[in-house]
């Protein structure tokens, strides 16, 4: 069984015991979360699509930790004018382990 969640304007196919990572939640280390919109449940004798989320359906996950990816840099110049910008980004994210999918 599996279920297409939505979180952060990003969609996210997961299963029981998978370890998902997801734009940052406002929840504490060790929490659970229920996410309630899925988008689609696939099972055994066929897949229910909803429109647009499926009615009853949610995935309980537990929150594993809060934290940020590795730095990436970002260089901004305009050649010939001696203009340059050096600046780095560390994304937050949210690490979860998906418990159950209730459909």
């Amino acid at each position: 069984m599996y279920a297409v969640i939505e979180t952060g304007g990003k969609q996210h196919r997961v299963s029981v015991g998978d370890v998902i990572y997801v734009e940052k939640l406002d929840v504490e280390s060790g929490a659970s979360f229920s996410f309630d919109r899925v988008v689609a449940v696939g099972k055994e004798d066929g897949m229910v699509v909803g429109s647009p989320y499926v009615d009853g359906a949610s995935v309980s996950a537990e929150v594993l930790k809060n934290g940020k990816a590795k730095k990436i840099t970002v260089f901004t110049y305009r050649p010939k004018k001696d203009s340059k910008r050096k600046m780095g980004h560390r994304q937050p994210y949210t690490k979860l382990e998906i418990k159950s999918i209730n459909a």
